[in-house]
C-alpha cells in the first residue's frame, strides 16, 4: 500500500491511498462470499453460485460496494499511520478508482491536529497562596461543625435573625402576572444563605411567625432563566414558622460527640492538620491552572472548529451526567433554565474553546521537552487509583488493557507530568496576605 499526504490548508490535506490489486481481489472474493449465500439463480442451490455465472450474470461491479467497504477503514487506518497525520474529524472520501485486477486508489480530505506555535512557558510567574491556617479560619470550621449539628428550636415569638431558618409560602407575580416557577408552600430558608435572588432574604428579617409581606426584587441580569433575567418582581410572602439553630458547646464533649478524639484540644489538632492538607491541595491546583493558563495565553494555535464542537458534545454529555446525578435531565433543565440546546451550546464555546487550546499546548510542550512516560508512572497512578476504586493494580491494569485504553491512560500520565514539569519551573511568588 502507498500513502502520500499534501497539506492544501492550515489544518486540512489530502491523504492519497493506493492499495495493492491483489487486496482488491481477496476483497473481491470476500463480497462474493458475502454475497453469493444471499443470491438465487434456477438450476442452482442457494449459495451454491459459481463465481463465473455468478459475475456473467450480475457483473463483478455488482461486488464492488461491498469489496471497498471490506478495504476502505483498514487502508485508510493504516495510511494514517504511515504519514504520522492526526486527524480529528470523520475523512470526506472521493474514491478515485476501483476495478478487478486493479489497484484500488482513494483521496481522503481529512481535518488534522493543527500546528502549536509555543511562546514561553519555561519560568512563568505565578503566585503561591499561603497553606497556614489561621486561628480565624480554624474557628470558622468549628463554626461550621456547630451549625451542621445545632438543635433547631422553634421560635414562638420573635423575629427571623440572619442564620435563622424560616418556612415561607410565597407567589410571585410580574406586572400582576404570576409566572412558572414563582410560587412555593412550606418552603425552608435559611436567611444569609444567598439562596434566593438578591434582597428577597434581606426582607424577611425582622419579620415574625404567621406575618405576611410583599417583598419588591429585580430578577439580576444573568438570571438562568432569560425570561426572567432584569424584570422586577413582587413576592407575597407568609411566615409559617422560625426556627433558630441552638448551637453546641465547643467542649470535650462536643470533640467526642463529632470525632474519635476524648477532649477539644486533640480534635482541634487534627482539624487544623486536615485543613493545611487542603489547603495545599487547593494551593496545587491553582498553582497547575496558573501555569497552564499562563503557557496557553502565550502561545499560538488556529483551531478547527470540529474540535471545539467536539469538545462542547464532551461537556453537555457531562453535564447531563451531573443532573441524572441530582435527579434532573436536560429536558428539565430546558424547560426550567428558559434554554435550548443550542443556548446552552453557545454557553460552552469559550470554555470548550480554551480547554481545546489548553489541551493542545500541553501536547506541544511535553513533545518540546521529550516528557515521556514510563512503567514505574505507570504503576504510581495505577497505586494511586487503587484508593479510589477498591481494586488492586493488576485488576485495574487489566481492565484498561482489556478496553484497549492503555494508550489512552499513558497519554493522560504524559499531560499530567507535563504539568508538574511546568509548575517545577515556574517561578512561585508567595502570597501576599
Amino acid at each position: 500500500m502507498k500513502a502520500t499526504w499534501e497539506k492544501i490548508e492550515k489544518n486540512t490535506g489530502v491523504l492519497e491511498v493506493e492499495v495493492d490489486a491483489e487486496q482488491v481481489n481477496a476483497a473481491l472474493d470476500r463480497a462474493f462470499r458475502k454475497v453469493v449465500r444471499r443470491v438465487n439463480v434456477p438450476g442452482f442451490r442457494k449459495g451454491k453460485v459459481p463465481r463465473p455465472i455468478f459475475e456473467a450474470r450480475f457483473g463483478v461491479e455488482s461486488l464492488y460496494q461491498d469489496a471497498i467497504n471490506d478495504l476502505l477503514p483498514d487502508a485508510y487506518e493504516q495510511a494514517v499511520k504511515e504519514t504520522g497525520i492526526e486527524p480529528v474529524d470523520q475523512p470526506d472520501i472521493d474514491i478515485e478508482r476501483f476495478a478487478k485486477n486493479e489497484p484500488f486508489v482513494f483521496k481522503a480530505k481529512v481535518t488534522v491536529k493543527p500546528e502549536v506555535t509555543l511562546g514561553a512557558y519555561k519560568g512563568l510567574e505565578v503566585t503561591e497562596k499561603s497553606t497556614e491556617v489561621t486561628e480565624e479560619e480554624l474557628g470558622q470550621e468549628l463554626r461550621r461543625l456547630q451549625e451542621r449539628h445545632a438543635e433547631l428550636v422553634v421560635l414562638e415569638e420573635g423575629t427571623a435573625e440572619k442564620g435563622d431558618i424560616v418556612v415561607i409560602d410565597y407567589e410571585g407575580t410580574i406586572d400582576g402576572e404570576p409566572f412558572e416557577g414563582g410560587k412555593a408552600e412550606k418552603q425552608s430558608l435559611e436567611l444569609g444563605s444567598g439562596t434566593f435572588i438578591p434582597g428577597f432574604e434581606d426582607q424577611l428579617v425582622g419579620m415574625a411567625k404567621g406575618e405576611e409581606k410583599d417583598i419588591h426584587v429585580t430578577f439580576p441580569e444573568d438570571y438562568h432563566a432569560e425570561h426572567l433575567r432584569g424584570k422586577p418582581a413582587v413576592f407575597k410572602v407568609t411566615v409559617r414558622d422560625i426556627k433558630r439553630k441552638n448551637l453546641p458547646e465547643l467542649d470535650d464533649e462536643f470533640a467526642k460527640d463529632v470525632s474519635e478524639f476524648e477532649t477539644l484540644e486533640e480534635f482541634k489538632e487534627d482539624l487544623k492538620k486536615r485543613l493545611k492538607e487542603q489547603k495545599e491541595r487547593e494551593r496545587d491546583l491553582k498553582l497547575e491552572a496558573d501555569v497552564i493558563e499562563k503557557a496557553a495565553a502565550n502561545a499560538e494555535v488556529d483551531i478547527p472548529p470540529v474540535m471545539i464542537e467536539t469538545e462542547i458534545d464532551r461537556m453537555v454529555r457531562d453535564f447531563e451526567n451531573r443532573l441524572r446525578m441530582s435527579g434532573m435531565n436536560l429536558e428539565l433543565y430546558y424547560r426550567f433554565s428558559g434554554q435550548d440546546e443550542a443556548a446552552l451550546r453557545e454557553q460552552m464555546r469559550e470554555e470548550a474553546a480554551e480547554r481545546v487550546k489548553s489541551s493542545l499546548v500541553l501536547e506541544a510542550i511535553a513533545k518540546a521537552e521529550n516528557v515521556q512516560v514510563d512503567e514505574e508512572d505507570v504503576n504510581r497512578e495505577l497505586e494511586r487509583m487503587t484508593e479510589t476504586y477498591r481494586q488492586s493494580v493488576e485488576e485495574l491494569r487489566a481492565i484498561i488493557e482489556r478496553n484497549g485504553n492503555m494508550d489512552d491512560f499513558k497519554a493522560d500520565l504524559r499531560i499530567k507530568k507535563t504539568v508538574k514539569w511546568l509548575v517545577e519551573n515556574s517561578k512561585r511568588t508567595p502570597e501576599v496576605a
